[in-house]
């Protein structure tokens, strides 16, 4: 895939929405179909990466690594590894993440409305 060049017009527009709005800003973060559910489920508790793939099983294994990486880019998410063999890594929800708790308890509870449950 292409990267983007950073000067782009594209990149320019988005940079200029996400200044102009907060909540531009706000989905740039947790926006798309995998971050919500991967902050939701760790919002239980920190998980290791064989977790999260169990509590999301329909997100493959390319996708949940990408979007922790950029989960931990954006300081909302902590990766952790412990030294030992094999590599035991948890993620957790940093400082900033658990402040999203009550927006995505938010996001939840209107889901549920809207389905019926």
């Amino acid at each position: 895939m292409t990267a983007i060049k950073e000067s782009s017009t594209r990149n320019e527009n988005k940079e200029m929405s996400i200044s102009a709005c907060p909540v531009s800003y706000v989905m740039n973060k947790i926006g798309g179909n995998w971050k919500p559910i991967i902050l939701y489920q760790l919002m239980s508790g920190p998980k290791r990466y064989s977790e999260l793939r169990k509590a999301i099983p329909t997100i493959t294994e390319k996708m949940l690594i990408q979007h922790l990486k950029q989960l931990q880019t954006d300081d909302l998410v902590i990766r952790i590894a412990e030294p030992v063999v094999p590599p035991f890594v948890t993620y957790k929800l940093s400082k900033v993440g658990e402040s999203l708790t009550p927006v995505l308890n938010a996001i939840a509870s209107w889901g549920y409305a809207q389905t019926g449950r």
